[in-house]
Formats: structure tokens, C-alpha cells, sequence
């Protein structure tokens, strides 16, 4: 059978399952082969099928997610290592970097809260040659992929991965100020409604925040003042019912909250100064 009719076959399988059936086939598909899914468009699909594609379908089927099954996942032009300890970046993540890109001197020092994959440290750094970092995150998995992605991106020399929990007392004594804090912080609320590839298999530490998915920002927004330098700017993504909350939040701190939507047009991010 030629890996057309295979990823046809595995695509009819996968509609139950996901919206993007074909769009998962070919990435697998892909993966098998070790070519890029443009690669397998253009020159591969009337060539003999690989027999190992079917336990990988096996795996879609299952609601594993296809960036857990092929270890990666792109975010802003990049490839970033991806493993089940971490949440997957979504490019409505890519909204809350561009508005830290925007926001922030492009010499900054960086504090990313919950680094998990290091998708939102390392894409500032890599689009800042100038500017130096720190990833914290209370996982160790977390920790291992973001180290796993520094080093992937030549960026270990600007980026220091290291251990905290900002729910613990004392957690920034040794990290100093910052002209940057960004975070993608836990925001779902606990009984959400949530897709089975999500809520089965990425990290609930990284997703769950209370019954209102607030808890974490009432823990870290009163702690940004002693964390940003004088001039210094926050900025943090927001589930899209949550601006308004979230801005109370950080108002109620002495803060002015500026609003950023991602492509869908919901809020996505808020900027704080």
C-alpha cells in the first residue's frame, strides 16, 4: 500500500477523533520517514507505505497528542522538544510573546514564571540577541525539557533554567529584579470543559488553577512590584473570558493593564506596568 492510501486510511480513522485528521496523518507520517511534511507532499506519497505508521495512528486515536508522539512541537518559526511533563505551546501563545517583544527593552533581563517547554523565554531571547533570562518552574520534567531546548537552540549562554515555585515563601530571593516578567501561568478552571488530548495527557499542573482558574495569578501578581526593576514591564497570558478579572487583579496592585488579542481576535494577553 503506498503511504497515499495509508495516510488516507489513517486520516478516515482519525476523524472521530480531531478536526485536523488529515493535517495529524501527514505529520506522523512525516515523522516516520524523517522528512519534513512538505517533503513527504512533493516527493514521497507514491513510494511503499512504512509498517511502523499504524502504531503511531494507534497512539492518535488514543487522543495522545501528535506533538507528544513525534516529541516536538513549532512555535514562532521554531522547533521546540516537547515530552508529556510539559504543557505544548499553542500559537496563541505566540500573542503573549509578541506583546513582551513589543513591550520590553530589547536588552532585558527575563524571568519566565513556569518556563515549562522554554518556549516563551527562549523565542524572546532568540529574537533579542541582547537580552538574558531565567526560566523557573516548580517541574522537574519541565525543567529538563526547557534545559533541552536552551542548548537545542544555542541559547545556553543567556538562559538559565533553574527550580522555583512562587506559591513558596522566598522562592525570588536569589534571582534579583527584572525588566521583563512573563508567564503563561496555570488559568483553567477546575471542572472545564476540555478536550480528552488535553485534559488526559498534558501536565494538570500546568493547566488547573481553582475553581475559577485564578489562583495563580492572586498569587504572582501582588509579588511582580519586587520583581521588575523601575520601569520594568509584566506580561502574562489570560484565558478569553479572563481580562477583565485578571486586570481587576492587577490594578488593585498599583498597576495599568493593557489588553493584546490573538489572530481569533480574544483576549490573549495583558500587559502590566
Amino acid at each position: 500500500m503506498t503511504i497515499a492510501d495509508l495516510i488516507r486510511q489513517a486520516a478516515a480513522r482519525l476523524e472521530p477523533v480531531t478536526d485536523t485528521a488529515r493535517l495529524d496523518a501527514e505529520l506522523l507520517m512525516a515523522h516516520v520517514l524523517g522528512v519534513s511534511r512538505s517533503d513527504l507532499l512533493l516527493r514521497h506519497m507514491r513510494e511503499e507505505g512504512p509498517q511502523d505508521f499504524a502504531a503511531l495512528i494507534d497512539r492518535r486515536a488514543a487522543h495522545e497528542p501528535v506533538a507528544y508522539i513525534i516529541g516536538e512541537q513549532e512555535f514562532y518559526g521554531r522547533p521546540f522538544a516537547v515530552t508529556p511533563g510539559v504543557l505544548i505551546p499553542r500559537a496563541d501563545s505566540e500573542t503573549t510573546v509578541q506583546a513582551a517583544l513589543d513591550s520590553a527593552r530589547p536588552d532585558a533581563r527575563v524571568l519566565d514564571c513556569g518556563t515549562g517547554s522554554g518556549a516563551l523565554l527562549l523565542t524572546f531571547l532568540a529574537e533579542r540577541a541582547d537580552a538574558r533570562g531565567v526560566g523557573i518552574d516548580a517541574s522537574e520534567a519541565a525543567r529538563h525539557c526547557a534545559q533541552t531546548n536552551t542548548e537545542a537552540l544555542g541559547l545556553a549562554e543567556r538562559a538559565q533554567i533553574t527550580a522555583a515555585d512562587w506559591s513558596k515563601p522566598g522562592w525570588a530571593d536569589a534571582l534579583g529584579q527584572f525588566d521583563l516578567v512573563i508567564s503563561n501561568p496555570p488559568y483553567v478552571e477546575a471542572d472545564a470543559a476540555l478536550n480528552r488530548q488535553v485534559r488526559d495527557w498534558e501536565p494538570a499542573e500546568a493547566l488547573f488553577a481553582g475553581a475559577e482558574g485564578l489562583d495563580d495569578y492572586r498569587l504572582l501578581i501582588p509579588q511582580l512590584r519586587g520583581l521588575l526593576k523601575p520601569g520594568g514591564v509584566a506580561v502574562l497570558e489570560i484565558g478569553w473570558q479572563q481580562a477583565e478579572t485578571v486586570s481587576a487583579l492587577a490594578k488593585a496592585e498599583g498597576f495599568t493593564a493593557e489588553l493584546r488579542r490573538d489572530l481569533a481576535e480574544r483576549p490573549r494577553a495583558l500587559i502590566l506596568r
